[in-house]
C-alpha cells in the first residue's frame, strides 16, 4: 500500500478518538468538532427538506403522470433511495471526513485509479452542490414572487407580477443571506440546522392536518393513488412513460443527504453519527415527506386549472389549490398565503444548509489542491470556519442563475446538474465498493455485514436507471423550447472534467493528499 492510501499511526486514540481517526485518514483537525449526531442529523434533514423539494417541484410531477407518479412513484423512489443513502452510511462509517464521496473513491478504487476516479466524484459532487443551491434559492425567489402575486390581487386581479430581473434580485438577497449566515460559528449553524429540521416536521404535521381540513373538495383515494395524467399538452401520452419522467420529484425531493458526510469533522462520534445522520434523515424524510405529498394531492382535483399558467397563482399548482381551498372555505385566500409562507421558510432553511454542505466539500476539495486556487479557498477563519468557500459557493451560485435572464431552458440545464450530477458523484464510490473494493473494504462501526453487496448492487442499479430516465426527452415532438437539456449539462461536466484530467490534472493530481506526519 502506497504512502497515499495507508493510513498514518497515531499517538494516543483514547483522548480523543475522532481526531486520531482523522489523522489516521491523513488528515489534521482543523475545523470546531462540536456537532452532536442530533445536529449530524439535522442539517441532513434540512436540506433533504421534503417541505422545500416537494412544493417546487410539484407542478413537474402533476405535469407528468399527475397523483400517481407522485403518490406511488414516491414509494418506488424511498425503496431505492434508501440503498443508496444505506451504502454510503457504510462507507461513511469507515471513512468519516469532509470530502465524503470523493475521498471515499480515492480509498475503494484501486491504487491505479484512485485519482481519476476522486478526481471526477469530487468534480461531480461540487457541480452538483453548486447546481443544488442555485435551484434551491432560486426556486425560493420564483415562490416569493408567487406569494406576493397572490397577497396582491392575483394574477387575475391586478396583482404584482415581478419581472425576471426583480426575481434575480429577490434571489441574489437570499443568497447573501445565507452567505451571512454561514459565516458565522459551527454553533450558529447547528441551531439553524436543528431549527430547520424542526420546522420541516412541525410544517409537514401541520399541513398535512390543516389542507384537507379545510378543502371542501378533496379528490378520492381512487384517483390520488390511481389517476395517471397524460393530458398534459407535451405530446407524452404514454402513461409508463409519464410516470418515468414524474418521478424527478420524488427523486430531487429526496436528495442531499451526503451533507451528514460533509461535516463529519466537525461532529462528535463521527463514524457513527455520520452514518446514522444519513440513514435517520433519509427514513424520516422517505416517511413524512410520502405523507405531505399525499395530503396536498387530497385537493387537487382540476388538473388543468391548477398547471394553467393564467391562473391567479400564475400556474404554480401548490399556491393555486391552496389559495382557491382557503377562499372557497372562508372567503378568503389569506390562509392559504401563510401556509405558503410557512413553505417558503421551509425551503430558505433548506438553503442555508445546502451552502453550509458545499462550503465543506470545497473546503476539503482544495485542502487536496483540486479546484483552482485552492491555497485560497482552502483557509479557515478564527471561527474555524472555511470562510472564503462559503463566498465561492455563494458567488458560483450566482453565476449559475444569471442564466435565467436568457432562456428558461438554459437555466433548467444548468440546475437539471442537480440531481444526477450529485447522484452520479452519489453511486461512483458505492460501485467501487462493490467490484474494486468487494474484499479489501474494512467497514466502520455501522455496516450493512453479508447484505452490504446485495444493497451497493441494488444502489448502483437505480442511480443507472435514474441516470438514464432523466436523460429522456420531456416533450414530443422535441424542439429548442422544450428540448431536454440534462444530457448535455451533465455530460458538460464529465467532459469538461475528464479534459481537465488530460490536459493538466493526471500530471499532478495523486487524490487525498495527506496533511499530517507520519
Amino acid at each position: 500500500m502506497s504512502p497515499r492510501n495507508a493510513e498514518l499511526p497515531v499517538a494516543d486514540p483514547a483522548a480523543d478518538p475522532d481526531r486520531a481517526r482523522l489523522q489516521q485518514l491523513g488528515y489534521k483537525q482543523e475545523l470546531k468538532r462540536g456537532l452532536s449526531l442530533l445536529s449530524n442529523f439535522a442539517f441532513s434533514f434540512s436540506i433533504i427538506s421534503v417541505l422545500a423539494g416537494v412544493t417546487t417541484t410539484y407542478n413537474t410531477g402533476l405535469r407528468y403522470g399527475g397523483p400517481a407518479s407522485m403518490t406511488l412513484g414516491w414509494l418506488v423512489v424511498a425503496a431505492f433511495n434508501g440503498c443508496v443513502a444505506l451504502s454510503m452510511a457504510e462507507i461513511c462509517s469507515a471513512y468519516p471526513t469532509s470530502g465524503g464521496l470523493y475521498y471515499w473513491s480515492a480509498k475503494l478504487a484501486g491504487e491505479d485509479w484512485a485519482p481519476l476516479a476522486s478526481w471526477v466524484t469530487g468534480w461531480f459532487n461540487i457541480v452538483g452542490q453548486w447546481a443544488c443551491t442555485t435551484s434551491v434559492d432560486f426556486s425560493l425567489a420564483q415562490f416569493v414572487q408567487v406569494i406576493v402575486l397572490l397577497s396582491t390581487g392575483g394574477a387575475n386581479g391586478g396583482g404584482y407580477m415581478a419581472s425576471k430581473y426583480v426575481v434575480l434580485a429577490i434571489y441574489c438577497a437570499i443568497l447573501i443571506l445565507h452567505g451571512l449566515i454561514n459565516s458565522l460559528s459551527i454553533q450558529w449553524l447547528a441551531w439553524f440546522g436543528q431549527f430547520g429540521a424542526f420546522w420541516n416536521l412541525a410544517g409537514v404535521f401541520a399541513l398535512t392536518i390543516l389542507i384537507p381540513a379545510v378543502a371542501k373538495e378533496r379528490a378520492t383515494m381512487e384517483f390520488v393513488f390511481t389517476h395517471c395524467y397524460t393530458d398534459n399538452g407535451v405530446g407524452i401520452h404514454s402513461k409508463v412513460y409519464a410516470l418515468a419522467i414524474g418521478l424527478l420529484t420524488s427523486q430531487y425531493s429526496l436528495l442531499g443527504y451526503d451533507t451528514s458526510a460533509h461535516m463529519s469533522e466537525e461532529t462528535k462520534n463521527a463514524a457513527w453519527s455520520g452514518p446514522m445522520g444519513i440513514v435517520v434523515s433519509v427514513a424520516l424524510s422517505s416517511v413524512f415527506g410520502w405523507v405531505y405529498l399525499v395530503s396536498l394531492t387530497s385537493i387537487v382535483t382540476n388538473i388543468p386549472i391548477l398547471l394553467d399558467p393564467s391562473n391567479d397563482a400564475g400556474g404554480n399548482a401548490i399556491a393555486q389549490a391552496l389559495h382557491a381551498a382557503f377562499r372557497t372555505r372562508f372567503g378568503s385566500g389569506a390562509g392559504g398565503i401563510v401556509c405558503l409562507a410557512a413553505m417558503a421558510v421551509a425551503i430558505f432553511l433548506c438553503g442555508t444548509a445546502s451552502v453550509t454542505s458545499n462550503s465543506r466539500m470545497g473546503y476539503a476539495f482544495s485542502r487536496d489542491g483540486a479546484m483552482p486556487f485552492s491555497r485560497f479557498w482552502y483557509r479557515v477563519n478564527k471561527q474555524e470556519v472555511p470562510f472564503n468557500v462559503v463566498w465561492l459557493s455563494v458567488s458560483v451560485a450566482f453565476v449559475m442563475a444569471l442564466t435565467s435572464l436568457g432562456s428558461q431552458v438554459a437555466f433548467q440545464a444548468m440546475v437539471s446538474i442537480t440531481t444526477l450530477g450529485m447522484y452520479i458523484a452519489y453511486g461512483l464510490p458505492i460501485f467501487f465498493r462493490v467490484t474494486t473494493a468487494r474484499r479489501s473494504f474494512v467497514p466502520g462501526p455501522f455496516h450493512l455485514g453479508k447484505y452490504g453487496v446485495l444493497i451497493g448492487w441494488a444502489a448502483v442499479a437505480w442511480v443507472a436507471l435514474v441516470t438514464v430516465l432523466f436523460c429522456l426527452p420531456v416533450a414530443y415532438p422535441v424542439a429548442v423550447d422544450n428540448f431536454n437539456y440534462t444530457p448535455a449539462a451533465v455530460g458538460g461536466v464529465l467532459l469538461l472534467s475528464l479534459g481537465a484530467w488530460a490536459l493538466h490534472a493526471r500530471f499532478w493530481f495523486r487524490g487525498p493528499v495527506t496533511n499530517v506526519d507520519a
